[in-house]
């Protein structure tokens, strides 16, 4: 079973496929994962001082 399959290859067995949309979507779930992870430090610090 392959990971990443490029545009070009003929096969199923993969697990994301190299193209425009599987990098858009990625890009965007790493964004919203930093974010949720920014937002956890920071309400952490305003809970503790106060």
């Amino acid at each position: 079973m392959k990971f990443v399959k490029d545009e070009d290859e003929k096969r199923r067995d993969y697990i994301l496929q190299k193209d425009e949309t599987t990098k858009k979507t990625s890009t965007f779930v790493i964004v919203v994962l930093i974010l949720l992870v920014i937002a956890v430090a920071i309400s952490g610090f305003y809970f503790i001082n106060n």
